[in-house]
């Protein structure tokens, strides 16, 4: 057999296929007894919910995960993250070469025996290459926390390194699951424990391709990087740096929130909750108590997400920044799309626009839902809806007080933001075809 993962006619089934039978199984070992704290086998619909939560790397819970859940239980959740991770890089990643080859075979026109496969090396040095990257960065930083627990908190060694290894897996794979009731609110202002967390996250967001080929070109600096990691590193800090000037400058006063500690607090805890939309969920201050303009700013920085074949969720910042491109040459009446040097194909352009609509559409039903089905606001619904389909897992509360109904839908919005955007970016472009004929033109009136 020479090839493994190409040969497929619809690769993006296997990312469906992939992500559901991991969530089936750690529905089935979740709701054994030796899963929870009580020793009593959890619900089918809470397992199904913190299953979907920890594969899709989002965070969300019903219930309170050290409460709850039985270490073993926490140790499922961790496998499960990592599952989530991983298989979402280096599927994406896959998935990412193959459309890149396919592309590729059309421009260069070359023969037909050359298939637009993959062959068992490349799938071998993608798969290695997620692995590396990840072990790496988890080690890195679980040791790191590991030592603030035992200096700065007394933590026996046993109970440093565990909590260190889970908040590392949890961050550096963007779900935000925490092993404290309160998320990291204890940890506000220890820098210590949240810049590591920080790190973990943006390494996390930033994808798999991005850091393969940062280290490829190490001594070529933006020379020979790719339009991709421009844009992703580009959009990536321009959106840190609005996120914490708006988060901070909006909840400067705000006493139950950055207002309760001083000038240091208050700007690592905005620089803090600027990072997590991006989509980690970890937060260390009370999210309810947010001003509706924050809540704003942070549904806008969950929708977008993190970089492509990454362990973030949202449309990518590649596809919101190219967009923003397509605006300004249509605002200069530029017939093109040129950026940063290279010129944008308007398949690019036309699926960019598909994935940004159709998640809009998503969102939008499940709030009109969640409005219906809750009695809660439409700030808290649409806040708790962003953060399921962007795989964030920040929530303003109500997560725990919504009906099996509503459970249900945000099990599904989960699983629909983070495999979705992947598998119709990516069966949009390996459905790309010539028309044979085209039909006669015609304007409409626009605006």
């Amino acid at each position: 057999m020479t090839s493994t993962f190409s040969g497929l006619r619809h690769p993006a089934r296997v990312v469906v296929a992939a992500f559901a039978s991991a969530v089936a199984v750690g529905t089935v070992l979740l709701m054994l007894p030796l899963s929870a704290e009580s020793g009593e086998p959890t619900d089918l619909v809470t397992a199904l919910f913190t299953s979907t939560s920890a594969v899709c790397v989002t965070g969300l819970v019903v219930v309170d995960t050290p409460g709850h859940w039985s270490t073993f239980g926490e140790i499922v959740i961790a496998g499960l993250i990592q599952v989530g991770g991983l298989g979402i890089m280096t599927l994406a990643s896959l998935l990412g070469l193959l459309i890149t080859r396919r592309i590729g075979l059309r421009m260069r026109l070359t023969a037909q025996a050359e298939t637009k496969a993959l062959e068992l090396g490349d799938v071998r040095r993608v798969v290695k290459g997620v692995a590396l990257v990840s072990v790496s960065f988890e080690t890195v930083i679980a040791a790191a926390l590991t030592v603030r627990f035992l200096t700065g908190y007394d933590y026996a060694f046993g109970t440093a390194l565990y909590h260190g290894v889970f908040h590392a897996i949890s961050a550096f794979n963007n779900a935000g699951f925490a092993l404290y009731p309160d998320s990291l609110t204890r940890f506000a202002t220890d820098g210590w424990i949240c810049l590591p967390i920080v790190v973990a996250v943006i390494a996390g967001g930033l994808g798999f391709p991005v850091w393969i080929e940062l280290w490829r070109h190490a001594r070529h600096v933006l020379r020979r990087w790719s339009l991709h990691v421009k844009l992703t590193l580009l959009t990536t800090a321009a959106l840190f740096v609005v996120g914490t000037v708006a988060i901070t400058t909006a909840e400067w006063n705000n006493p139950a929130t950055l207002g309760q500690f001083g000038v240091a607090g208050r700007l690592l805890t905005g620089f803090f909750h600027a990072v997590m939309p991006r989509t980690a969920g970890f937060n260390s201050v009370d999210v309810g108590e947010f001003e509706s303009g924050t809540l704003l700013v942070n549904d806008i920085l969950m929708f977008v997400g993190g970089g492509s074949a990454g362990t973030a969720g949202g449309i990518k910042v590649t596809t919101f920044a190219l967009l923003a491109f397509v605006i300004i040459a249509e605002v200069k009446a530029q017939p093109t799309v040129h950026v940063l040097g290279r010129k944008v194909p308007s398949t690019a352009q036309r699926q960019a626009l598909a994935v940004v609509l159709l998640s809009v559409g998503a969102v939008v039903t499940a709030t009109l839902a969640l409005l219906a089905l809750t009695p809660f606001s439409l700030d808290e619904v649409l806040f708790e809806s962003v953060s399921a389909f962007a795989t964030v897992g920040l929530s303003t509360g109500i997560t725990t007080a919504l009906p099996v109904s509503g459970e249900l839908l945000l099990t599904v919005l989960m699983f629909l933001g983070r495999i979705g955007p992947i598998t119709l970016a990516s069966a949009l472009a390996l459905r790309e075809r010539t028309r044979r004929y085209e039909l006669p033109e015609e304007r409409p009136i626009i605006g």
